[in-house]
């Protein structure tokens, strides 16, 4: 059991930062009662902890080598361990987002060091056996996440959702202050310019997005926030070109494989799981489920990918990746597609089918990602291709998150406004974020009725247009990805298990 510990260490760390991916979902609709949150805010709390690891993760590569991985691993435990008491604990919807900000900068120091302390830990066939664990561990987060939050959420309140954090916390704490030695030190210079860049230019885009659907798609302030995160991606650009040790090495991206890997790890964020929020929303404030039971729907497409994953991950030797990837692809844009069945009295059925086909493309894409891009790269920039496909996979469930979130608003502000509803922009708002019983209750009663009805339309309306790009995005993008794929010959697909999750 000893020689398994660092495991044990490692995995619950992974664990933790993928389950807090999706374990927020479920509870967001008591999060923006008791914090009486917006619509916009809900999206930040989701969207800014996938930008924080994005935006950190491969300067927290660079870190590690320079002050040890142990060292940067511990911190990164200790600081999102802090932050999740702090988001536990907040009475302000700002601080809650502050709060998850600074849990996705703990999390990108955990992420960017757990294959590094497997490499170390273990050799030969104990490390295969320790990537499988790992990879299942990772897996298994992003569906478990859900239902956990909806246990913690039903029995005692949304704030445990982050406090069960603490006490696996300090379990992975002490064992990796037991098990793990820091290697020797390299000198590495941070590129810090080019990290201040990236992080700006994604979190601008992404506010310029989740503004839209506030404002409007030309009011001013969308508008001029887009145009300064272009700006901040353009000298992030001309930066990377002129250091000599740049975060992202851009001369990868003329590979049509290395390239069409990244796109399809972005497109997977970003189609299969940029939804799931206003999924869990509805489902709580239109069809009146509880947060467990919430959780429990939402299961099954996470235990597709997984088990499809498993099975498939052992059995794609010679099988050139373009098939599956773009394949899985396919199937996550159908999946999405077969959603808009959903009308304004269906009950949470009329998505198990659109589930089930999401579950199976995320299960068949996600195995030979890794295997793609690492092919089409030389050996030694191996580490930064992998950070650079982990941090696509969260920039493209931020820029989902805030996409779909903006045409569901404005979709259902559209609904609400065809039924004479007054202040509609305002009303979409509210009953998007999780507050249609407080709408409700504080209508007068000689209209509660007509309001009720106008709701639930405009929910379905919301969802439809959501849907209908998600699915869109994800068949445009399964040729484009399988057009760059099949460019190059295939290479064979690692036999370790890949998390089937967008946080992997």
């Amino acid at each position: 059991m000893r020689k398994w510990t660092p495991l044990l260490a490692v995995c619950l760390g992974t664990f933790m930062l993928l389950i807090d991916v999706t374990i927020v979902n479920v509870a967001l609709p008591d999060v923006t009662r008791d914090l009486d949150a917006s619509f916009s805010q809900v999206q930040w709390v989701i969207d800014i902890y996938a930008l924080s690891l994005a935006a950190l993760m491969l300067g927290a590569g660079a870190l590690a080598d320079a002050l040890g991985r142990r060292r940067v691993y511990l911190t990164g435990l200790t600081v999102f361990a802090a932050a999740s008491v702090a988001c536990g604990l907040s009475q302000d919807i700002t601080v809650l987002i502050i709060g998850r900000a600074v849990q996705g900068i703990g999390g990108a120091a955990m992420f960017a060091t757990t294959v590094a302390l497997i490499n170390v830990s273990y050799s030969g066939r104990d490390r295969g056996t320790a990537y499988g664990i790992w990879g299942a561990v990772a897996g298994a987060s992003a569906g478990v996440g859900s239902v956990i939050g909806g246990v913690l959420t039903d029995l005692l309140s949304w704030r445990w959702a982050f406090w069960v954090n603490l006490p696996v916390s300090i379990l992975a704490i002490a064992l990796s202050l037991i098990v793990f030695q820091d290697a020797e030190r390299r000198r590495v210079r941070l590129d810090v310019p080019g990290m201040i860049t990236f992080t700006a230019a994604a979190s601008l885009i992404t506010y310029a997005i989740i503004e839209a659907g506030e404002e409007g798609w030309t009011a001013t302030t969308p508008i001029v926030t887009a145009v300064l995160g272009v700006l901040a991606l353009a000298v992030f650009v001309v930066l990377q070109r002129r250091t000599a040790n740049p975060l992202i090495d851009l001369a990868l991206l003329r590979s049509p494989v290395f390239t069409g890997a990244v796109l399809a790890a972005a497109v997977l964020s970003s189609t299969a799981f940029g939804s799931s929020a206003l999924i869990s929303i509805w489902l709580q404030s239109v069809v009146g489920l509880s947060p467990l039971k919430t959780g429990l729907v939402l299961l099954p497409m996470s235990a597709v990918a997984f088990v499809v994953a498993g099975g498939l991950s052992r059995r794609m030797h010679g099988v050139p990746v373009a098939r599956p990837i773009g394949a899985g692809l396919f199937l996550i844009g159908c999946g999405t597609l077969l959603m808009l069945f959903v009308h304004p009295q269906s009950s949470w059925t009329a998505l198990l089918a659109g589930l089930l086909v999401v579950g199976l493309g995320v299960g068949l894409a996600t195995p030979p990602l890794t295997a793609a891009a690492l092919s089409a790269v030389p050996v030694q920039r191996s580490g930064m291709a992998s950070g650079v496909l982990n941090t696509a996979r969260q920039l493209g469930l931020a820029f989902g998150v805030a996409i779909l979130g903006s045409v569901f608003t404005s979709r259902a502000a559209d609904t609400l406004a065809s039924h004479d509803v007054p202040g509609a922009d305002g009303l979409a708002s509210a009953v998007s974020g999780g507050q249609t019983q407080a709408v409700l209750q504080a209508a007068p009663e000689n209209v509660r009725g007509q309001l009720e009805t106008a709701i639930h339309e405009a929910f379905a309306a919301g969802l439809h247009g959501a849907f209908l790009i998600a699915g869109l995005v994800g068949l445009l993008g399964s040729v484009i990805v399988f057009l760059l794929l099949r460019r190059e010959a295939a290479p064979e697909p690692q036999p370790t298990l890949e998390p089937a999750t967008a946080a992997s």
